[in-house]
């Protein structure tokens, strides 16, 4: 999970991301020209995604395209946010329990 913390830290890395959300299956060219960066900033930042498991790629003929992979993202959602979430959560109803006891007596 490191290696997604540190890819996400990065606000290049992650218009890649929302880039491929939006169009999913780019080649290396488009990413570079949707995002106004040079070909080996674009490659770099590729890299550090692929390696967090992010960015999947296949090979169609020459091309190489790039498919956003959600699953680190989920898998953070479900180990860090979504704990948090049910505590507070938790608290908000049993509040609302005990506000309502008290407006019953």
């Amino acid at each position: 999970m490191d290696k997604v913390f540190k890819a996400l830290a990065s606000p290049a890395r992650r218009r890649l991301l929302d880039s491929l959300r939006t169009r999913n299956g780019q080649p290396l060219g488009e990413l570079c020209t949707d995002l106004d960066m040079t070909r080996q900033a674009v490659t770099q930042h590729l890299d550090v995604l692929e390696a967090a498991n992010l960015v999947a790629t296949i090979r169609r003929g020459r091309r190489k395209l790039h498919y956003l992979n959600p699953v680190p993202i989920h898998e953070i959602s479900e180990r860090w946010i979504r704990k948090y979430e049910r505590q507070h959560l938790d608290a908000l109803r049993d509040l609302k329990k005990k506000m309502e006891k008290e407006d019953h007596g």
